[in-house]
């Protein structure tokens, strides 16, 4: 046995369970950003909220398509909706999103990256 899986840290639960269960959290995370349009979606977020309509417009999907990939992003916790009258607004759900967004976009869209 390795000092992770002996450790016991409060509440009785070892390192390495709590580790486990961390990485399941950060794999479902990754899975709901899995997906090119909602990573789109996501970067459309990053400068403020939106409704369906405005984000239908800056991309090239259908509003079923768009909806339902909000819906994904929405169920997982990934952003969070607002309603005012018949339209529904987006917005980023969680500053982790915000974090990872942000550095996708320095990594892969950085005009000086490499192609």
């Amino acid at each position: 046995m390795n000092r992770l899986s002996k450790a016991k840290t409060r509440g009785g639960a070892s390192e390495a369970d709590r580790l486990i269960a961390n990485a399941q959290d950060a794999s479902d995370f990754l899975k709901a950003l899995s997906h090119e349009a909602r990573l789109v979606i996501l970067c459309l977020l990053m400068d403020g909220e939106k409704s369906v309509t405005e984000i239908e417009g800056m991309v090239s999907l259908r509003q079923p398509a768009v909806s339902q990939q909000l819906a994904r992003l929405r169920a997982d916790g990934i952003v969070a909706a607002r309603r005012e009258g018949k339209n529904i607004f987006y917005s980023l759900g969680r500053p982790e999103v915000r974090e990872v967004i942000s550095t996708l976009h320095k990594v892969f869209c950085d005009p000086d990256r490499p192609r």
